[in-house]
């Protein structure tokens, strides 16, 4: 990992923050592969470049406070597979805010973002199953997947070794 990947924004958590949350910009990115890339460092979730955050920036967003809404205190993706699937990935929050439910917050708006689209299943693969089993995710088998999810699978570091734990969600 670039040792920029430690440099997290260390302001101090306000009490009174107001999770906001919006689609990610282009000005977003720099932090939210800080963010997803600490937790990358430590085996809790997957890396990502700052091109694959690019290619699918309109699949992002991000919790801001309402008060300061350029800071990333959080981000994930909502990506549609086709027209009755799509994965919640990359969840990530700042290090330094963690227990304040941002997490939670993004999830139940992109949840909300695939009802919005009429989305009948969505699936995370995650090595955090406690966290989406709170929202009803609940543990599948990676082959009862279509295999069309695995196509960014081929490009992934643990693409022959995958330790992550596939869950679903029906809308």
């Amino acid at each position: 990992m670039p040792e920029n990947v430690r440099s997290l924004n260390r302001a101090e958590p306000s009490s009174d923050l107001k999770p906001l949350v919006r689609k990610a910009r282009l000005t977003d990115v720099g932090e939210m592969y800080r963010i997803i890339n600490y937790y990358a460092e430590s085996q809790r979730m997957l890396p990502k470049t700052e091109l694959q955050l690019y290619e699918n920036l309109r699949d992002y967003s991000i919790v801001t406070d309402a008060s300061s809404t350029e800071r990333v205190l959080a981000c994930g993706a909502l990506h549609i597979y086709w027209e009755n699937l799509a994965e919640i990935r990359a969840i990530a929050v700042d290090p330094d805010l963690t227990r304040m439910r941002l997490g939670s917050v993004l999830v139940d708006s992109l949840l909300d973002e695939a009802r919005g689209w009429r989305i009948e299943r969505v699936f995370v693969f995650t090595y955090e199953p406690k966290f989406f089993g709170r929202f009803g995710f609940v543990q599948v088998e990676h082959r009862e997947l279509p295999l069309k999810v695995y196509n960014e699978c081929f490009h992934c570091p643990k693409f022959n070794t995958c330790d992550e734990i596939a869950m679903v969600l029906d809308l």
